[in-house]
């Protein structure tokens, strides 16, 4: 089960379009988390495409991108202070210890780390800390709404591939 806030997009139709963002961003990252939910660890980790991508591996490569977005550029620290790998590709890498309860917990904690890195800032704010320079907060949360969507529409089709290899 998800730990993220419950909002919802019809809810927010007449806010501003801070509220507006958020809201979508909470969806999407709700979405992705609760991907993993009523799964088995075996599930989670199954790969069905060639690439490292799994539904384990998404929300944990969705945690990444929270640091990257939101830690990283706004605190402008470094990938390897913050304890994030390098590039988006090793963010997929399952180790060992990654269970179900532990990438849903992580993934909270990284967007609620995120939701609280971005309320002092406007939508105008630039954030300093990402390699194209200077970028105004409203086009970080674009660019995240583009991610997240994207990522949970990967996690949809994995899910419906992985649960239908065990159904009845």
């Amino acid at each position: 089960m998800s730990m993220l806030p419950e909002t919802f997009a019809d809810d927010v139709i007449n806010q501003s379009a801070r509220i507006q963002f958020e809201t979508f961003l909470d969806e999407h990252r709700r979405g992705l988390n609760a991907s993993l939910d009523g799964l088995t660890e075996e599930q989670a980790r199954r790969r069905l495409v060639p690439s490292r991508t799994t539904l384990l591996g998404l929300v944990k490569h969705a945690t990444f991108v929270e640091k990257v977005w939101f830690d990283e550029a706004i605190t402008r620290r470094s990938r390897a202070d913050i304890g994030i790998p390098a590039t988006p590709d090793e963010s997929f890498i399952l180790d060992d210890h990654d269970t179900i309860a532990s990438i849903q917990k992580a993934y909270a904690e990284a967007c609620e780390a995120s939701r609280q890195a971005a309320a002092p800032l406007g939508l105008d704010d630039l954030v300093l800390g990402n390699r194209r320079g200077p970028l105004p907060l409203r086009w970080v949360y674009l660019h995240m709404l583009r991610e997240l969507a994207q990522h949970c529409g990967h996690a949809d089709i994995l899910r419906e591939q992985v649960t239908r290899e065990t159904a009845p």
